[in-house]
């Protein structure tokens, strides 16, 4: 079992059963899956830029990336419908508390100049949106062997109905929420 959904079970679900008072362990909010996307810009150009992209990220995330295609054509990104744009992961259970513990006590830590991460990013129902500037915090990733420094998206969907629950919740599991 991972050492994050070992916590969260043994530590995090009592404590937010206590502090909202649920009256069963259902309602208690849980991860519900994590998604990984990098855009892919110069993907027109370049054929062989989303094949590094998905290398990249199926190193990071231990899951094979998918390739997203453009739904409508746009003249003046010279772009057409059903070109490639980009490239998705989304983890669930044992791959996903993995990838989250790694996120939080490994690669958010390497950031030049880290002090936390904001608390303001929740969508207002549980779900929260982190940016990361480059690949290379990740520790699976070999500087020498990119090609171009590349950020990402990752949102962390829960089943919190609320985002201070859900703030609470990821807190608990390690979560380095800036304090100001």
């Amino acid at each position: 079992m991972a050492r994050l959904k070992a916590r969260y079970e043994n530590d995090v679900a009592p404590a937010l059963m206590k502090r909202f008072g649920y009256k069963s362990a259902m309602q208690v909010p849980k991860l519900d899956k994590i998604v990984v996307n990098v855009g892919c810009g110069d993907a027109r150009d370049n054929a062989k830029a989303i094949d590094a992209v998905v290398r990249d990220i199926t190193q990071i995330t231990g899951q094979k990336a998918v390739v997203t295609k453009a739904r409508k054509s746009v003249a003046n990104f010279k772009l057409r419908e059903g070109m490639a744009v980009g490239v998705k992961v989304t983890l669930r259970s044992e791959r996903m508390w993995e990838f989250l513990d790694r996120l939080f006590s490994v690669a958010l830590p390497r950031v030049r100049d880290f002090r936390g991460i904001s608390a303001n990013s929740f969508d207002g129902r549980g779900n929260y949106a982190l940016g990361v500037k480059e690949q290379l915090i990740f520790p699976e990733i070999d500087y020498d062997k990119v090609e171009k420094i590349r950020g990402m998206d990752i949102i962390i969907c829960t089943t919190a109905k609320t985002d201070e629950e859900a703030r609470e919740m990821l807190s608990g599991l390690g979560a380095p929420f800036v304090t100001a």
